[in-house]
C-alpha cells in the first residue's frame, strides 16, 4: 500500500505518467477530481481553488485570507483521499502538503521547454512565441506560489526522492523507473506513518473548517488529541473557544481538544481543555 505524488511543469507529460502508473498499479489517479470535490464541499467555484493553488499572490492577497482558506480547501479534500492509500496523485500542491510524510514517494518530472512549446502549440493551436510565454508565466505564477506559501521554489530537489528528466527517457522507462522506487522498503507504509497520515488529514479537515474564521489557526494532532493555537491574541477567550467547537462540531469522530489561546487582555496563556 503506497502513495505517489508526481509534479511537473505544464506540458511535460505528468499525466500520462501518473495514469499509466495508477493502471499499472491498480491504484486511483487523483488529479482536477480533488478540486471538483473541495468546490462541491465548501462551496468555492472550481476556477478560483485552481488559483489559489497555482497563481502567486497578488496586491490584494497580501490583505485578503482568501487564498489561505481555499488552499485549505483542497488540502483537506486531497489528504481525506490519500489517508486511505494506494493513490497517485498529479495536481497541484500535493508534495508540499505531504512533505514531512515518508513513505509516500514524491516525484518531480523535468522536461525539454522545446518539446513543452511543441505541445502547448499542438495543444492550443497558437504560435510558437505565444506558447512559449505562457509556459513561462506558468512556471513562474507556480514559483511565485510555493514561495509565499512555502518559502521554497518548487523546482527544488530537495522537496522530492525521485527527480526523472525525460528529455532522453521514454514514458514507459519513466514508469518503470517509479515502478522500481516505489519496490524500496522506505516507501512501504508503516503503522507509525498511516497513523501520521490520519493525523494530518484531521488537522487539514479542522483548519477548513475555521479557516474563514481563525487563518492564522495552528493545528496538531497526535491520535486525535488536538490542539487549536491561535497565534494572534483575542479580546474573549472562551468565546473564541466556544465559536471554534461550534465551526468543528460536524468532524467525525471521538476528538480530545486542547486550545492555546492568549488573552489580549492578560499576559499569560489559557492552556485548557
Amino acid at each position: 500500500m503506497s502513495i505517489i505524488t508526481i509534479s511537473r511543469p505544464s506540458c511535460s507529460k505528468g499525466k500520462i505518467v501518473a495514469e499509466k502508473v495508477a493502471e499499472t498499479l491498480g491504484y486511483e489517479c487523483l488529479s482536477r477530481e480533488v478540486l471538483l470535490e473541495a468546490s462541491e464541499q465548501f462551496n468555492v467555484p472550481e476556477p478560483m481553488l485552481a488559483k489559489a493553488i497555482h497563481d502567486g499572490p497578488t496586491g490584494y492577497d497580501h490583505f485578503s485570507h482568501a487564498k489561505e482558506s481555499y488552499t485549505a480547501f483542497v488540502k483537506s479534500a486531497l489528504l481525506t483521499h490519500l489517508k486511505k492509500d494506494n493513490v497517485v496523485y498529479h495536481g497541484l500542491a500535493g508534495h508540499f502538503f505531504v512533505q514531512d510524510v515518508p513513505h509516500i514517494l514524491k516525484v518531480r518530472l523535468v522536461a525539454d521547454m522545446e518539446a513543452r512549446v511543441a505541445e502547448e502549440m499542438e495543444r492550443e493551436n497558437i504560435s510558437e512565441d505565444e506558447a512559449r510565454k505562457r509556459l513561462e508565466k506558468d512556471d513562474k505564477e507556480r514559483c511565485n506560489w510555493s514561495t509565499y506559501f512555502y518559502k521554497t521554489d518548487t523546482r527544488s530537489c530537495e522537496l522530492y526522492d525521485l527527480v526523472i528528466n525525460l528529455r532522453h527517457i521514454s514514458i514507459d522507462e519513466c514508469v518503470t523507473i517509479i515502478l522500481k522506487t516505489l519496490e524500496l522498503d522506505y516507501f512501504t507504509e508503516t503503522r507509525q506513518a498511516k497513523a501520521q497520515l490520519e493525523d494530518m488529514a484531521l488537522c487539514a479537515t479542522l483548519k477548513a473548517a475555521i479557516v474563514n474564521r481563525y487563518h492564522s489557526a495552528e493545528i496538531t494532532s497526535q491520535a486525535r488529541r488536538v490542539t487549536i493555537r491561535l497565534p494572534e491574541p483575542v479580546a474573549h477567550v472562551e468565546k473564541a473557544k466556544e465559536e471554534i467547537r461550534t465551526l468543528i462540531a460536524g468532524i467525525q469522530g471521538p476528538i480530545e481538544i486542547y486550545f492555546d489561546v492568549k488573552s489580549n487582555l492578560l499576559t499569560r496563556t489559557a492552556m485548557h481543555k
